[in-house]
């Protein structure tokens, strides 16, 4: 086990071989198998529909991937930055680094200056790869930036055009060379790192093992009944859990099927691609579904009778939702809860439609142990309200080079605090209530309040600033700050903040939707800010101002 990650403890780790569940498969050597299985059947399409990739052609590109890499020294154990949109280069860059033994550390697209340091630095990657641009971003010049101040990074990979000789970096397709036979890895090493969902200031690395990741994707497959015939769209960004393997991807390649990439969730770049290649599941959060069902009550004059299963998870799904989507978009309605650290649950297609509408239905393992406590760790009924504690055969065991916080989010027995607030029906299934953590949840992502507030308060015309949710229609929340203006400085505007925040490197989807000034907060019994008042302020405000505007 990689220096900083924290083992299964041995017992554990000799029943989940025993039970059949880690069957000592290493992603890449999957590959090499499915491969040689289904040949010159059609793995992977690009949003554009030229680009087409068999599975043999898939399994030649990562192997000539593998050798060009260690060709120009990178090598086992390293780990690797990967920035990609939603394109093949994305999973054969991926597969390359399994073979080879290097960790892929996945980066959003979206992430800016601020996080990839962060992420640079806590992983110790070696090398970084970036798309030349993506939505009129050149991350060419973002990498160049992160190498050139962070030393132990030395290589920039480039899909797409390279730029000036004199920027140092490769392009992706001179990375190619005659294939080499490469030590394989054992599957219980890491495979690559996951990020958290931000719920502290900046997103903490989850190691996923070879073996934990190909359970994960051959039990969710199984239960969503993947086969050949399965056309999967990739919408959401690749480098999220729920499209990489929930099933997802890998799990469409294990069964055969083909893995088609959109570069946008819209629903008219979307449903295109739906019709064109006849697409049978997805998977989308609620704010994707509301501009779906949109569309579709608009007339969009295209043929979407090919989808038979639309997932839906990442955030909650509220019951008025969940009803329009099966009589509108025709599909079959799956709710899905999960978490990049591990645990998922689905509904099954054999659920009552009731389950289906109003819970996130059940552990996708049998080995899968959940427990619901109160605030002192103490087991509340069934149909009680409490924090989610998990453990299994595919939920990690500590966050990578985090042992101060792993002292706090795991139990003395090996059990991860979730911080989700739920209850448990009496069948077992899982209903999200809420979290306990200070985040908020804008449209599927996560915002952190304390990271926000931390750069708000940068600002001179700020003496303070508190950050937390206000419910929006489309998003599910937003991003409110409440300021307290700096004495004998002018109260700071929304558009001012929102540059401040952007000259800083935070993503798009952080930056406030709204700023509220105030001359002073309100405060617990602890003298802490009581953000529960402030909620339920932004909370009234807004529907005060909706009903005079009606």
């Amino acid at each position: 086990m990689l220096d900083g990650c924290v083992p299964w403890p041995e017992d554990l780790a000799a029943r989940y071989r025993e039970a059949g569940y880690w069957r000592g498969e290493t992603l890449g050597a999957l590959l090499r198998r499915w491969a040689g299985e289904y040949g010159d059947r059609e793995a992977l399409v690009g949003a554009d529909g030229r680009r087409r990739l068999t599975y043999r052609a898939l399994d030649a590109w990562c192997d000539r991937l593998a050798a060009g890499f260690a060709a120009r020294g990178v090598a086992p154990g390293d780990r690797v930055l990967v920035q990609l949109p939603n394109t093949p280069d994305f999973v054969a860059v991926c597969f390359a680094l399994f073979r080879l033994g290097a960790l892929p550390v996945f980066a959003l697209p979206a992430y800016r200056d601020n996080e990839i340091r962060h992420l640079a630095e806590l992983s110790g990657a070696s090398a970084y790869v970036v798309p030349d641009s993506f939505n009129g971003f050149d991350h060419r010049a973002l990498a160049v930036s992160v190498r050139d101040e962070i030393p132990a990074i030395t290589q920039v990979f480039v899909a797409g055009d390279p730029g000036a000789p004199d920027a140092g970096c490769v392009a992706l397709a001179d990375v190619d060379a005659d294939p080499v036979e490469l030590p394989e890895p054992d599957a219980s090493d890491v495979a690559f790192f996951l990020l958290s969902g931000g719920t502290t200031a900046l997103p903490k690395l989850i190691p996923r093992t070879h073996d934990d990741y190909a359970y994960q994707t051959r039990i969710t497959g199984e239960i969503c009944g993947l086969d050949a015939s399965t056309v999967y769209l990739a919408v959401l960004p690749v480098e999220f859990n729920f499209p990489w393997g929930c099933p997802g991807i890998i799990g469409t390649l294990r069964a055969g099927g083909r893995v088609v990439f959109a570069e946008t969730p819209q629903p008219l770049a979307c449903f295109p691609l739906i019709e064109r290649e006849r697409v049978t599941l997805t998977s989308v959060i609620p704010t994707i579904v509301h501009l779906w069902l949109d569309a579709v009550e608009e007339g969009h004059g295209h043929d979407l009778s090919s989808l038979e299963v639309l997932q839906v998870g990442s955030a909650k799904l509220h019951d008025e939702l969940a009803e329009r989507i099966e009589p509108l978009l025709e599909v079959r309605l799956q709710q899905v809860f999960g978490m990049a650290e591990g645990l998922l649950t689905f509904t099954r297609y054999d659920d009552p439609r009731e389950t289906v509408l109003t819970t996130q239905g059940r552990p996708v393992s049998p080995a899968d142990e959940i427990r619901v406590v109160d605030a002192d760790g103490a087991e509340v009924p069934d149909g009680a309200v409490g924090e989610l504690l998990t453990r299994g055969p595919y939920t990690l065991r500590g966050y990578y080079r985090a042992p101060e916080h792993n002292a706090t989010a795991f139990t003395e027995d090996g059990f991860y605090r979730s911080g989700d607030l739920v209850r448990r029906t009496p069948g077992g299934e899982i209903v999200i209530e809420g979290r306990v953590k200070d985040v908020v949840i804008r449209g599927g992502d996560k915002v952190s309040a304390t990271e926000v507030e931390g750069h708000l308060a940068a600002h001179p015309d700020v003496q303070q600033a508190a950050v937390v949710a206000m419910p929006d229609p489309a998003l599910g929340e937003k991003v409110c700050a409440y300021v307290i203006a700096a004495p004998g400085r002018p109260a700071p505007r929304l558009p001012v903040l929102r540059e401040l925040l952007r000259s800083r490197g935070l993503a798009a989807y952080k930056l406030p939707d709204r700023v509220e000034i105030v001359d002073s907060f309100p405060l617990t019994g602890l003298n802490k800010v009581d953000k529960k008042v402030l909620r339920a302020r932004i909370a009234d405000k807004l529907e005060r101002l909706a009903k005079a505007a009606a």
